[in-house]
């Protein structure tokens, strides 16, 4: 860093080093803080992931009840929700600017008219109830990775700022500020060597 080593120069280095440093405190207590977010969502993700991969495993149990009770040609038959009538509702909060998902509800549309319905069964109950909470713990998992997503993206982002002040931006201004100061010293000393030679002839 090219600085003419004044009084004035030096102060607004250390200025500039003081605020540089602030940032650098804040960016850092920013990326912890979002550290502990993810990990408090991928926990909850996880935990998740496991009531989807239960719920998985019912639906395919149930769906082969439905089968075995009306054939595959008649749960083909059965009512269907209208999926262009479907909604999805959700909340956000925004996390250090990150907008996060808070709460996913899926809405499904009426239930379809069928030329030729099959007569209800416990059966073919089960399997619409089954498949239905599924399709709902799918958008809440799909909830969950957005918002690990976009706070991975964020902290990295955080993480090459932070970085970049602690190695190289915050030392070559401690480097510059010392360079100048001795400088300055030298400069002083210097001058009072003038004047004391001045004076003595």
């Amino acid at each position: 860093m090219e600085i003419t080593p004044t009084r004035s120069a030096l102060l607004e280095s250390r200025d500039e080093r003081k605020v540089m440093a602030e940032g650098y405190r804040f960016l850092d207590e920013k990326r912890l803080l979002l550290a502990a977010e993810i990990v408090k969502l991928a926990a909850r993700y996880q935990q998740l992931e496991q009531v989807f991969l239960a719920q998985q495993r019912q639906s395919v149990t149930s769906l082969e009840q439905a089968v075995a009770r009306h054939g595959f040609h008649g749960v083909q038959l059965l009512p269907a929700h209208d999926r262009n009538g479907a909604q999805l509702q959700r909340s956000e909060r925004l996390f250090f600017g990150v907008p996060l998902v808070e709460e996913v509800t899926l809405q499904l549309g009426e239930e379809q008219a069928t030329p030729a319905p099959v007569r209800p069964s416990p059966e073919a109950r089960s399997c619409r109830q089954s498949f239905t909470q599924l399709l709902l713990l799918t958008a809440e998992l799909a909830a969950l990775s957005g918002n690990l997503q976009r706070l991975l993206a964020e902290y990295q982002r955080t993480e090459r700022r932070a970085r970049a002040l602690e190695d190289v931006i915050l030392p070559e201004l401690d480097g510059a500020i010392h360079e100048m100061d001795l400088r300055l010293e030298e400069m002083e000393q210097e001058e009072a060597i003038r004047v004391r030679l001045g004076g003595s002839r």
